[in-house]
C-alpha cells in the first residue's frame, strides 16, 4: 500500500505512482497489470491509469500486455546523486582503491533500515550478489550499513532499524536490540565494520565512513571480496589502510564541494 502522508498538501496520486515504480525489482522486472495492482494494493483501473501515465512520461515500457521500467527511471535516482556531486567526488578515489586492491568498491548511504548504493567501481569477479547504483540491502547485514548506523545515536539507530526493509531480500535471523547496539558500539570504537557472509554466501566486506564538511558521517565506502579468496587478515591489514585513505580523500573533496561558491538563482 502506498505511504500516506498527514499534511494537507499531500498528493496521494503522486505517492501511488512512486509506489508502483518501487514494486519493479530484479525479481519482478516485468509485470502484468494484475500483478502490479496486487503488489501495490491498488484497484486495477487505478493501477492501469498510473502505468499508462508513466508510459506516456517515458518511465514504463509496455509490450504484449506486460510492463517494465525504462532507463529513464535512472534519472530519478541520479538527480539525487548528482545534486550532491557524490559520483564525481567518489569516482576517482574508488578507481584508485580498486586499482590497488583488485577488488570492487562502492559508496552507500542510509535510507531507513536499508543502505542504497550511490557510487560503485566493480571488477569482473564471480560474487553471489549483483550490485548497481540504486541497489538496496538491509543495513545490519552489510559492513556499510553498520558504519552508517554506528554514526547515529543509539536511540535513533533503534528507530531506524524498526522500519521495514524495502530491499526485497528474505528476513535475516532475528537479533536482539542489545546485540545490535553492542555491534554498533564496537564499530564506532574501532572506526570500521566487517561483514563476513552475512548478506550472502561468499561475500565478505570491510567499510569505513565518509564525512561531509562538518565532520558528519554521510556515507560509507567499502571493499568487497570473495570469502574463499581473501582472508579477514588481508582485509584488515592490507585493504583497510587503503580504504581509509580513499575515504579520507573523498571526505576532503566533499568538504571542498560544500564550501564552493554557489551562484544565486535568478
Amino acid at each position: 500500500m502506498p505511504e500516506r502522508g498527514q499534511g494537507a498538501d499531500f498528493i496521494e496520486a503522486l505517492a501511488r505512482g512512486l509506489d508502483v515504480l518501487r514494486h519493479f525489482s530484479p525479481e519482478h522486472p516485468v509485470m502484468s497489470l494484475s500483478e502490479v495492482a496486487k503488489a501495490s494494493e491498488l484497484a486495477r483501473p487505478t493501477a492501469r491509469r498510473i502505468l499508462l501515465t508513466l508510459q506516456e512520461l517515458g518511465y514504463v515500457h509496455v509490450r504484449d500486455g506486460s510492463f517494465s521500467l525504462t532507463p529513464k527511471v535512472l534519472e530519478l535516482g541520479m538527480a539525487y546523486v548528482g545534486s550532491l556531486g557524490l559520483w564525481d567526488m567518489a569516482r576517482p578515489h574508488l578507481e584508485w582503491l580498486v586499482e590497488r586492491t583488485g577488488e570492487s568498491s562502492s559508496m552507500a548511504q542510509l535510507d531507513g533500515s536499508d543502505i542504497v548504493y550511490v557510487a560503485r567501481v566493480a571488477v569482473p569477479k564471480l560474487i553471489a550478489l549483483r550490485v548497481d547504483i540504486g541497489t538496496r540491502f538491509p543495513a545490519m547485514r552489510t559492513s556499510q550499513g553498520k558504519v552508517l548506523l554506528a554514526s547515529l545515536e543509539p536511540e535513533q539507530a533503534r528507530k531506524v532499524l524498526a522500519e521495514p526493509s524495502r530491499s526485497g531480500l528474505p528476513a535475516a535471523p532475528p537479533m536482539s536490540n542489545e546485540r545490535i547496539l553492542e555491534i554498533l558500539a564496537e564499530t564506532r570504537e574501532r572506526g570500521y565494520a566487517l561483514a563476513d557472509e552475512e548478506l550472502a554466501p561468499g561475500v565478505r566486506s570491510i567499510s569505513v565512513g565518509v564525512r561531509d564538511g562538518e565532520g558528519v558521517v554521510r556515507a560509507s565506502m567499502n571493499v568487497t571480496v570473495h570469502a574463499q579468496e581473501t582472508s579477514m587478515d588481508t582485509l584488515i591489514n592490507e585493504y583497510l589502510p587503503l580504504l581509509q585513505e580513499a575515504a579520507a580523500e573523498t571526505s576532503a573533496d566533499w568538504a571542498r564541494w560544500q564550501a564552493r561558491p554557489v551562484k544565486a538563482m535568478r
